[in-house]
């Protein structure tokens, strides 16, 4: 009898390293947990061009939303580990765990592959506001506390751009919820309300039109896409620092050899010169990881999202 089961497993090993040699012998879907033609679909559709050619595979990017991404994030966390679905991860993933309200969890049900891009959000205002920097939006928003109204989308980066803004600037706006980006910015050129932060993808089309006025980025560093355009922290909000990114992941127990082999797919991608250009036009910072180095960030992220929706005392609802 323990022959046998000796037998047994030993062949259930081989077959698995098997498949993985032969991987991938099928299409691979990548999961994108928001509508098709936001950033993270764009993004997606980008890598998908170059993996199924360098793979020999059709790459399908699969549109999968709802529920600030938690519809999407926990199809893939529960997919079977074989390398066939992928996940279009972003920082929103960890920041849905942070408020602590979803099925899945960030660190323990997901395999993390390799980071694509860092990037950041862009604080944009209406053009009739007639605010042109931080110092004046601050400095009107303490002359008139909870009149300056902002967007949010979820409890994602755009609601903790601007919860993280107010803590730190001491000042006080209304949220105001939206289903999405779109309809959100739609509002702000509108005049419905007054500002929204997200991702500069979405947004710098219109700056460069003049629809919005950008005030400032959340990361640490200026955007390479926008240069002209001054970082929260030193617009005058010292301190203030809310990065995000995307990256590729796929369920847990996926094979560490599918894993290797799609993170040096990955990583030759990002490196492409051409998809380099497409990122940093896109508003984000090209930046692939070894699977150990997006593991790493994803945990970290989690304890520093977590601490701020408890500083700040944000609730999901």
């Amino acid at each position: 009898m323990k022959l046998l089961t000796f037998v047994v497993c030993a062949l259930i090993v081989f077959a698995r390293g098997a498949a993985a040699d032969e991987y991938p012998s099928r299409p691979i879907h990548i999961v994108v947990a928001y509508p098709a033609g936001g950033a993270t679909d764009i993004l997606a559709r980008q890598i998908s061009a170059q993996l199924g050619p360098m793979l020999g595979q059709t790459v399908i990017v699969e549109n999968r939303s709802g529920a600030s991404g938690v519809i999407g994030f926990d199809y893939v966390a529960r997919a079977a580990p074989d390398g066939y679905t992928l996940l279009m991860g972003t920082a929103n993933m960890v920041i849905n765990a942070a408020f602590g309200k979803v099925p899945y969890d960030p660190v323990k049900d997901f395999a993390p592959i390799s980071t694509l891009v860092s990037s950041q959000n862009l604080l944009v205002v209406r053009p009739s506001l007639k605010i042109n920097n931080m110092a004046e939006l601050i400095a009107y928003a303490k002359a008139n506390p909870g009149k300056l109204t902002y967007g949010s989308s979820g409890i994602g980066t755009p609601l903790m751009s601007m919860e993280l803004l107010k803590s730190l600037a001491g000042i006080d706006m209304r949220n105001i919820p939206y289903r999405g980006d779109a309809p959100a910015l739609t509002d702000v050129m509108g005049g419905q309300i007054d500002m929204y932060a997200s991702t500069i993808a979405g947004e710098i089309a219109y700056t460069q039109s003049h629809q919005l006025i950008p005030l400032g980025v959340t990361s640490k560093k200026r955007a390479a896409s926008l240069p002209n355009v001054p970082t929260i922290a030193e617009a005058g909000v010292p301190g203030y620092e809310l990065n995000s990114w995307y990256g590729i992941l796929a369920p847990k127990q996926t094979p560490a050899t599918i894993i290797q082999k799609l993170n040096k797919a990955l990583v030759q991608i990002v490196a492409m010169p051409e998809v380099q250009r497409q990122m940093i036009d896109g508003g984000s910072d090209p930046s692939s990881s070894s699977p150990e180095e997006f593991a790493s960030t994803i945990k970290s992220d989690l304890k520093n999202y977590t601490r701020l929706v408890n500083d700040l005392h944000l609730t999901a609802e």
